[in-house]
């Protein structure tokens, strides 16, 4: 349904398309469009056929630009007529053509907005209108401009109106974080804006990372900063969001692009979103993702925000801000990574494992892995692994299937390189069940990544010591300062508080080498301190080497050494040594030594090798046995410790957790579950505990039991005689982990399905003897293995054994023909006469052609022609064949029969003979006619057609195929009617035969009828022939009569060959009239009327004598002939109440019941007969009582009667 509605424009006075012309109001009907955010409005209610009003199917897309960019909005409008479009804004006019440009492409048929070098006070709401004279369609679309650099005339207006107390318009969009372009210089201790950004929007596990990174080290003065300043934050956010959750930090995605996102749910869906990086505005737009290098695209309450075509210059701050109030920052960091190996294509089989691996060209401690552009993560299905130099990096697909296929990536950074996993079915896998899970692994680089990340390590090193050198040959060359330095914590060593470990000036990487010696005399540490592992109980050392003889100090955690307590402190000159007599637990922390401004620190930790609890291990040990399909399960306990590496081997193999494996690690034990266990699991299942300090492992088994193998065949056949059969096999190569307990035989008898148990031996028995069967006949066996867990696939012999020796019959009589066509030979044949002892089962017959060597058999052995005769239908025509037969039984075909004699695939000769013909044809003038004979002759004859004995027409075609003739004649006419014949003739004789062909059409109607009485009760009806009547020698005419006391037309006469007939039984008073049909092959023509027979037809005329005759009048107003009657009938019982009425015209009659028309009603059944007014009443109801009126009314007047129905209880 349309809604009606008064179209206002919204557009400003004098804006819009026809301004003067729909200045006003106009009634319109407001519709939908197929495009959301158009409206349009209809001018009339129904529009021509063909026509229609505009409508917009691409429409202008809001933009966010920079200042002096150039912005175009691009719309396509639809109707016909062609509809006139114009644009127009809010706050102002367009019609200067130098900021303004409409423009039309009739190719692609857009309309364009362009607006070079756009301007900030261009911003604004644009409105697009197409009109036409059926309608109108109107778009906004919103364009923000954004403002660069500082005018010093608009900031002069902005103070003006700060003066007059305007200040929102002298709010200007500005970040929290200031460009570095603008950032003042860094006071010392003063904490970066950037640090609070970050963790108001970061989760609680990335505080630590991000104090470390801004050299944060009071986080209780930290969490109590950050939450000041995450309350003012969230009541800021409050003016202008309901809601704000799922906030994502920046990440590169597969397709290479970069994006962040956040779920926001805007009190006001208007309100304008900014977006920053190190606290400039950048420019984007939320649609045109390929135009723009940023883009922010909303779904629903979800922002996403993207970049592409990443560069390192990308990296840095980004934040989101609604209005004036920051609602999410993020850090986006690109580290200097490239892959000196990329991800190679994979081909696994289905089940086999897949390996992705990459060489990095610089230490990257996690790279993101793709699979089918979605993240993986380490699990059950992929395994994510990291080479120690962190260079390489490894995905490992777990038990690939066909669904595994497609395009893989790894991300490092921005860069990326993506590769195929092809998986292809297990083709051995049997049809219906799950391959076998494989223990192999596909893929791989196809290189040694192993060398190429050693070599690229080495490089590093290089490099890095390389840098050292510049930075000692720098310093060395120098010019030394006019005054000795003072070392910068200098200060703090003498304070009283110098037993605080002083924080270095710089980090000093552990060396083990010693640099080559420079000459300085400065203090300079040569040798540092590097992470040690201390067995408890043990002693353990820390030395530092100087180049010159200096002092030092040592700190634990912070705290200064002296010697003492299980710690001495010596120094042999340059040397200076930390040793601890016997190390324990509290002894493990960070320890520092510090000489002037140089130091070096490092990591002791104490404890000692893993072991088990020999009572868990006696447990462990006991082997598990399962059955098949079952899970295995492996628990181990262990002392908790730190940096323990719990690792499970299956015969020396280590396993991964993914597939049908699943590893649990707890503090204190760790489980293996090995999921739907196969035979070949079985095997040694090991755990092993590794820390720092060594490894300790222990080793349990598992057991899969499963039904045996097959016996080990062939099978051999030890014995054959006419009653007995001995065969003989090998045990199972895998007794399914539990002892064979006996074998079961089955046999089957040749050439049969039925396979019948024989019965069982003992394991210790590897032969059976069969006692039960027939000489002759061939019998297959086969062998199962049982243990208790089922029984083994079937070990089957290779071919069917026969019980005694072979004995074939002898061969049978020569083949005989019977009879012989080009499509059958008939043949049979004599038994042999020596069965030799055995019974024949039926017999193979075998064909041979002329001219060639080579037997074909025309049944199979195992299927025997029981009877002595065969029809061969498997032949040439026209070719030579002889026959033989074998008689085949239990043991084989025997020898074969004599020859028959050379036979040809032909039908027999024939003298021409005609197959079912037909003689007469009828076919209607202008048809094609079609005489199709059939015919049996040998050889085939020579067929010739005649008219009337002579030859036909060229016109007529005759078309000849095997078997059968046919003649055509196209158009036929009525002179084609004639006696064609047909003749047949070749060398054993001829024969002929006439076809009546009559060509006609539908008979013309016979002429005038005439009737005449010749005695009493006898009319002579005669008629002048029809015009056909002399073409047609079998037209023929019919008789119909109508009388007027049957008032029905009968046949009274057909198929007369003469023009007269005389009518039998005419009585006086009745009128009569007859009908006259020409009739032919073709059917009936119209009928010829007689004269009226009967009444008046003898009637003489009565003269007036001079009196004029007047016209009467039959016209009379309505009347009640027969007026209702009083009816008091009892309650249900049935009701007739009639009344008689006339009138000319016939009145209309009506009935009443207490003044209400009751002739629509069911409840009455109501009839007028020829002025019998009549009205039933099935059962009488008390409300059925009252005052009854029939009214009757025509053109001249009304009459009317009534009567009281009273119901009686």
């Amino acid at each position: 349904m349309f809604r009606r509605s008064v179209v206002t424009d919204g557009t400003a006075a004098g804006q819009g398309p026809d301004a003067e012309h729909y200045n006003g109001k106009e009634v319109g009907i407001k519709k939908k469009s197929k495009v959301p955010g158009v409206m349009i409005t209809q001018f009339m209610e129904t529009l021509p056929e063909g026509k229609s009003h505009p409508d917009f199917t691409r429409k202008p897309i809001a933009l966010t630009i920079q200042e002096g960019k150039f912005a175009f909005f691009k719309a396509i409008v639809t109707g016909d007529p062609q509809p006139t479009v114009t644009w127009s804004r809010n706050n102002g006019d367009v019609s200067d053509t130098s900021r303004y440009q409409p423009k039309y492409d009739p190719n692609s048929n857009e309309h364009t907005f362009e607006m070079p070098n756009v301007m900030a006070e261009q911003a604004d709401t644009y409105k697009c209108f197409a009109v036409n004279e059926y309608g109108q369609a109107m778009v906004t679309v919103v364009l923000n401009v954004i403002e660069v650099g500082f005018k010093k005339a608009k900031a002069t207006q902005q103070a003006a109106e700060a003066t007059d107390g305007n200040f929102k318009t002298v709010l200007k969009r500005r970040s929290k974080i200031h460009p570095k372009s603008e950032q003042a210089e860094k006071k010392e201790g003063e904490i970066d804006p950037k640090f609070w950004e970050l963790l108001i929007s970061a989760d609680k596990k990335e505080y630590e990372r991000i104090c470390a990174e801004f050299g944060v080290t009071d986080f209780r003065w930290m969490l109590k900063k950050l939450n000041e300043i995450k309350k003012e934050r969230e009541e800021e956010q409050a003016e202008f969001v309901r809601n704000l959750s799922n906030l994502k930090p920046i990440q590169v995605s597969a397709d290479g692009t970069a994006s962040f996102e956040i779920d926001m749910d805007l009190i006001d869906p208007s309100s304008s979103i900014y977006l920053y990086k190190d606290g400039e505005m950048i420019p984007y737009t939320k649609e045109l993702g390929d135009k723009m290098k940023h883009s922010l695209k909303q779904v629903g309450k979800k922002y996403i925000f993207s970049m592409r075509d990443l560069m390192p210059d990308d990296a840095g701050l980004y934040q989101l801000d609604v209005e004036d109030v920051n609602m999410f920052s993020t850090d986006f960091k690109i580290p200097m990574v490239d892959f000196l190996v990329k991800i190679q294509e994979v081909k696994a089989m289905e089940r086999e494992d897949a390996v992705f691996e990459c060489v990095l060209s610089n230490p990257f401690s996690k790279i993101l892995w793709f699979g089918k552009n979605l993240p993986l993560e380490q699990g059950d299905k992929y395994d994510i692994q990291v080479s120690e130099d962190k260079l390489i990096h490894r995905l490992v697909v777990k038990d690939c299937m066909v669904v595994d296929k497609g395009i893989y990536s790894a991300c490092a950074g921005i860069k990326s390189c993506n590769a195929w996993l092809v998986v292809e079915a297990d083709k051995d896998a049997q049809k219906g069940k799950k391959a076998a899970r494989k223990t192999t692994r596909a893929g791989g680089s196809g290189m040694d990544v192993q060398k190429i990340a050693q070599e690229q390590q080495a490089k590093l090193e290089k490099e890095r010591e390389e840098r050292k050198e510049q930075i000692k040959e720098a310093a060395a060359a120098a010019p030394p300062p006019e005054s000795p330095p003072a070392p910068t914590k200098a200060p703090a060593v003498a304070k009283p508080k110098a037993a605080k470990d002083p924080e270095p000036k710089k980090a000093k990487e552990p060396a083990a080498v010693d640099p080559p010696v420079v000459v300085s005399n400065e203090p300079e540490i040569t040798c540092g301190l590097s992470d040690i592992y201390a067995f408890r109980g043990k002693p353990a050392e820390l030395i530092v080497k100087m180049n010159i003889d200096s002092d030092g100090a040592w700190f634990k955690d912070g705290e200064q050494l002296n010697s003492g307590a299980g710690v001495n402190i010596t120094k042999d000159g340059t040397s200076h040594k930390l040793t601890i007599q016997s190390c324990r637990d509290d002894d493990s922390g960070l320890y520092r030594f510090v000489s002037g401004d140089q130091s070096t620190q490092g990591r002791v930790t104490v404890g000692d090798v893993p072991e088990f609890d020999p009572d868990d291990l006696h447990k462990f040990s006991k082997p598990v046995i399962i059955r098949v399909g079952q899970n295995a399960a492996f628990k181990m306990p262990f002392p908790p410790q730190e940096s323990l590496l719990v690792s499970w081997f299956k015969d020396g193999t280590e396993i991964k957790d993914g597939g049908g494996v699943k590893i649990v690690r707890e503090p204190n034990h760790s489980r293996l579950l090995l999921r739907d266990c196969l035979r070949t699991d079985t095997g040694e299942i090991k755990i092993q505990l590794k820390n720092p300090f060594g490894a300790v492992e222990a080793t349990s088994q598992l057991i899969v039991l499963d039904r045996p193998g097959p016996p080990e065949g062939p099978v051999e056949t030890a014995e054959t005689t006419s009653s007995i059969i001995e065969i003989k096999w090998k045990p199972p190569k895998d007794d399914g982990g539990s002892a064979v307990t006996n074998y079961i035989i089955e046999r089957q008898l040749a050439g049969q399905s039925l396979w019948t148990k024989l019965g069982d031996v003992s394991a210790d028995r590897t032969s059976f003897r069969d006692r039960n069967v027939t000489h002759g006949k061939k019998y297959n066996y086969r062998i199962y293995a049982e243990n208790p867990e089922g029984l083994s696939d079937t070990l089957e012999t290779a071919d069917s054994i026969m019980a005694g020796i072979m004995i074939l019959s002898g061969p049978p009589g020569a083949p005989k023909v019977v009879s012989a066509s080009k499509t059958c030979i008939n043949l049979t044949w004599t038994p042999p006469e020596d069965d030799r002892g055995v019974p024949i089962i039926g017999y193979q017959v075998e064909k041979r052609k002329k001219d060639t060597n080579q037997w074909i058999a025309l049944n199979a052995l195992n299927e025997p022609i029981e009877d002595v005769n065969y029809a061969v239908k498997d032949i040439t025509e026209g070719t030579e064949y002889e026959f033989r037969v074998s008689a085949i039984n239990e043991s084989g075909s025997g020898d074969p029969s004599p020859p028959s004699a050379m036979v040809c695939a032909k039908n027999p000769n024939m003298r021409p003979c005609f197959k079912d013909p037909e003689d007469f044809i009828v076919v209607r003038a202008g048809n094609s006619a079609r005489v199709k004979i059939c015919y049996e002759a040998e050889p085939p004859p020579q067929i010739t057609w005649l008219k009337d004995d002579e030859p036909i027409s060229p016109w007529i075609h005759i078309i000849n195929t095997e078997g059968m003739s046919q003649l055509v004649i196209p158009s036929s006419k009525r002179s084609d009617s004639a006696i064609y014949t047909i003749k047949a003739k070749n060398s054993v004789g001829e024969a002929m035969f006439d076809i009546e062909v009559r060509v006609t059409d539908e008979p013309k109607t016979p002429g005038p009828v005439e009737l005449e009485q010749t005695v009493q009760g006898k009319v002579l009806v005669s008629w002048a022939p029809s015009p056909d009547q002399e073409l047609d020698d079998r037209l023929c005419y019919m008789v119909s009569q109508y009388d007027s006391n049957t008032r029905v037309w009968k046949t009274i006469a057909d198929r007369l060959f003469s023009n007269t007939y005389t009518a039998n039984n005419i009585f006086p008073g009745i009128e009569y009239h007859f009908r006259i049909y020409a009739k032919n092959d073709m059917g009936l023509s119209d009928p010829s009327q007689s004269p009226t027979w009967g009444v008046n037809s003898n009637r003489v005329p009565v003269t007036s004598n001079g009196v004029n005759s007047s016209a009467v009048c039959f016209e009379r107003p309505p009347s009640i002939l027969v007026p209702l009657k009083v009816h008091t009938p009892p309650k249900g019982y049935q009701l007739y109440m009639t009344c008689a009425v006339r009138g000319c015209p016939t009145p209309t009659v009506s009935w009443y019941l207490n003044n209400v028309c009751i002739n629509s009603d069911n409840n009455y059944y109501i009839t007028n007969s020829f002025g019998v007014c009549s009205m039933y009443i099935l059962r009488v109801r008390p409300k059925d009582g009252g005052e009854y009126k029939v009214v009757a009314v025509n053109s001249l007047g009304k009459a009317e009667c009534s009567t009281n129905l009273i119901v009686r209880d």
